[in-house]
């Protein structure tokens, strides 16, 4: 069997660390199974979806890495739907009711104080054709419901191993509207079918719809495919993510905090599983990684700082030729001289930024001593390379007989201005002597 996994958003807004984590999964999957990874456009809601936001998932997917194979829109598929609407309407599964939300809400009141679960109690089954006919005189329009079993659906999770639900214990799920429109579960199962999906890899909050969607699966004469429910994420307190997606959008991350796309996958692909978190350069590791019976069922914790500590490991280890590019594009020279001297420093690419200012200056140089400094700066050599800090500092113990702290902290901070950074062997090669001089002397330079 060849795999096939989807990844199925909706554009109604952008890709966030929960929903890119369910596209990583099967991402990876795929990849491992040398399988098939669809993007398929949940945009049945017409009015909700935008372009807008479908060419910035692609977007996303593209920039984290996530190359998908094939892709689709459900709005072009309305025809198929209607098509297994009919099926399941002749077959006797698919029925209208006419309870409006209000009726529904004071129906599940009932049952709770009755001591029963709340779901629909079916009265729709027993309406007579004169209550259908005196309904539609009414003005009212039906939605439709599939008519579940009762029965027990069972099923192997390859990641929360055996799984049973009672039917009986659900509502018979609404698939299509008052308005004719189709809400997500028939467009999914139909296209599952007839696009050949062999595994359905997802959040463990789908874990109860799976049993009725087996249920269409099979009333529309298919096998549904393997499920893999997996834990969602969670605050690093616990709490629910949910209230704070809209921080973490994939843009956000991006555009914002300047993380980079291999801090996002290396984090969410590790998160929840038996192995550790570990930066890495490229996704192929992930891939061979890769497996279900890696995935704990305990929810997985996202933690903000711990994906820029990531970020930064990344930029610590990144070859300046992978990074010259965008270097150029910030407007951020130096070279490869000036990168190897600062990514130890960085937390984002963004940081170099403030690097290059300390080099070119203008910065307000940090006098404890002047008359230290005033004789640093005759004993500084006059032609400035690698090898100059150590034979000026060495020049400058001898002269001034500090050592350690007291002999390196002062000269860091004339040059700088702060009190740590990166190495000052390369600092004060791309500084220069010119400039090295007048920090010495206080001067804003």
């Amino acid at each position: 069997m060849t795999v096939k996994v989807r990844f199925a958003p909706s554009p109604t807004g952008r890709l966030h660390v929960g929903n890119v984590r369910t596209a990583l999964q099967n991402f990876l999957f795929a990849r491992a199974q040398g399988g098939t990874f669809l993007l398929r456009v949940d945009d049945t809601d017409t009015e909700r979806s935008t372009k807008e936001y479908e060419r910035w998932i692609e977007h996303d997917l593209e920039w984290l890495g996530l190359s998908f194979d094939q892709k689709m829109n459900q709005s072009d598929r309305f025809d198929r739907y209607d098509e297994a609407a009919a099926k399941l309407k002749a077959a006797g599964l698919l029925y209208p009711a006419y309870e409006t939300e209000e009726e529904l809400d004071r129906q599940r009141k009932l049952r709770r104080a009755q001591g029963q679960p709340p779901v629909y109690n079916r009265a729709a089954l027993e309406l007579t054709e004169a209550d259908h006919a005196r309904f539609k005189e009414e003005g009212r329009r039906p939605h439709w419901r599939f008519r579940l079993s009762q029965q027990t659906v069972e099923w192997t999770d390859l990641v929360r191993g055996a799984q049973s639900i009672e039917t009986a214990s659900l509502s018979d799920p609404i698939l299509i509207r008052e308005d004719g429109s189709y809400l997500y579960t028939l467009p999914s199962v139909v296209d599952d079918i007839e696009l050949g999906i062999t595994h359905v890899v997802r959040g463990e909050d789908h874990v109860t719809n799976s049993a009725a969607q087996i249920e269409i699966f099979r009333a529309l004469g298919a096998e549904p495919p393997a499920f893999a429910h997996t834990p969602l994420l969670v605050g690093s307190d616990g709490g629910k993510l949910s209230k704070r997606l809209g921080t973490l959008a994939v843009g956000e991350l991006r555009e914002n905090d300047g993380i980079e796309p291999m801090a996002i996958c290396s984090l969410l692909a590790r998160l929840g599983t038996s192995e550790p978190v570990e930066p890495f350069a490229d996704i192929a590791p992930l891939i061979e990684g890769f497996s279900f019976d890696k995935i704990g069922r305990a929810p997985a914790r996202f933690d903000p700082a711990e994906l820029r500590a990531l970020n930064a490991r990344i930029l610590h280890d990144t070859p300046y030729d992978e990074v010259a590019g965008r270097l150029e594009e910030m407007e951020i020279g130096g070279g490869e001289m000036f990168w190897n001297a600062v990514r130890a420093n960085l937390e984002t690419l963004k940081d170099a930024f403030e690097w290059q200012s300390v080099v070119e200056g203008p910065i307000d140089p940090v006098i404890e001593d002047a008359e230290f400094a005033s004789a640093a700066a005759a004993l500084l050599p006059h032609e400035i390379g690698a090898e100059s800090w150590g034979e000026w500092t060495a020049a400058v113990k001898e002269a001034t007989g500090r050592k350690g702290k007291q002999l390196f902290l002062p000269l860091r901070l004339a040059l700088t201005g702060r009190p740590r950074g990166p190495e000052m062997d390369a600092m004060l090669a791309l500084i220069g002597r010119e400039r090295a001089m007048k920090r010495l002397a206080g001067e804003r330079a």
